[in-house]
């Protein structure tokens, strides 16, 4: 109980400081430490993860560092893709869904600890508030909103350790709106994910009670340190823990069970036909995206008024 509990404040701390990473630490505590089954795990990190953001989210938007409009058209593509991944998820075994967590996990600590700085950012921020973007990349915000969604909705993760990477370096917000920003997003796409597993997975009340209730106080503590501390810093340290713990994750959900499930895909053509269709459909998710941000600059760019017409 009180190992529970003070693992769920640091959940909810993590959430309130960077906007994001607290279904990463929530799934894996909950399989690996409480021993739940891995899709129960995940519709409950759902009810904790969604909870805490709105608590952490009101200090942010009294401070005005949450962007309301892009953050509602994020949430609601998010929402669509992660009712979407939720449903999908139903035909994945617990072993090929905490797999396909680790591996998204690795790549997000990795990709934190990069320390990347946005591109552009002076450019697209309105200068009285240098919170949010003057002109909003809307087919950027919209496309990946989805694409975070669908992992969001897959995997249980709030996708906050996603989106706010997304948000600053494709979209371009400082890491302040980011973070505000964030935790709307999470919120809703906690909401949709919710509806897809609830379809198929039922919810321990009395865990996800107790589970909330400590990452609560943890997001209201962490949402006013977050005025305090540098993230930069927070976020390599936080990248580092993250591919620890994907470590962890690939090492026990890697099993006889997970290979023979793959060995099961390509014996039957049927299942066979589903994974490259799979794969297809990835690909040119990866595709489309990467249209869409090459469109988005071109419009966003700046306009040479000086040249001869």
């Amino acid at each position: 109980m009180i190992l529970t509990l003070t693992l769920s404040m640091v959940i909810g701390l993590l959430l309130g400081l960077l906007g994001g990473g607290g279904s990463i630490l929530t799934v894996p505590m909950l399989v690996y430490v409480l021993h739940i089954e891995p899709k129960n795990a995940i519709v409950t990190s759902f009810v904790v993860v969604g909870i805490s953001s709105l608590m952490a989210l009101i200090p942010h938007a009294r401070r005005g560092s949450v962007c309301w409009k892009s953050g509602v058209l994020f949430g609601l593509t998010g929402m669509v893709g992660a009712f979407g991944g939720g449903r999908l998820a139903e035909h994945f075994s617990g072993d090929v869904l905490m797999t396909l967590f680790g591996g998204i996990c690795l790549l997000t600590g990795i990709f934190m600890m990069r320390n990347r700085k946005p591109k552009a950012t002076q450019s697209l921020v309105s200068e009285p508030l240098k919170v949010c973007p003057l002109r909003v990349p809307y087919l950027r915000v919209l496309f990946d909103g989805f694409f975070v969604g669908a992992l969001t909705g897959m995997v249980g993760v709030g996708g906050g350790f996603l989106i706010v990477p997304a948000l600053t370096l494709l979209v371009g917000f400082p890491i302040k709106g980011a973070v505000g920003t964030s935790l709307l997003v999470i919120a809703m796409n906690a909401v949709a994910g919710l509806m897809g597993y609830s379809q198929h997975v039922n919810l321990d009340l009395e865990l996800t009670g107790i589970v909330t209730s400590g990452s609560i106080v943890g997001s209201a503590i962490g949402a006013l340190l977050s005025a305090y501390v540098k993230p930069a810093l927070l976020r390599r340290v936080f990248g580092l823990m993250v591919v620890l713990i994907a470590g962890y994750i690939l090492s026990q959900s890697i099993t006889i069970q997970f290979i023979n499930t793959i060995d099961q895909w390509f014996i039957y053509p049927t299942s066979l036909k589903w994974v490259f269709f799979g794969i297809f459909m990835l690909l040119m998710l990866i595709r489309l995206g990467t249209w869409i941000h090459k469109a988005d600059e071109v419009m966003l760019a700046p306009v040479d008024h000086t040249q001869t017409r």
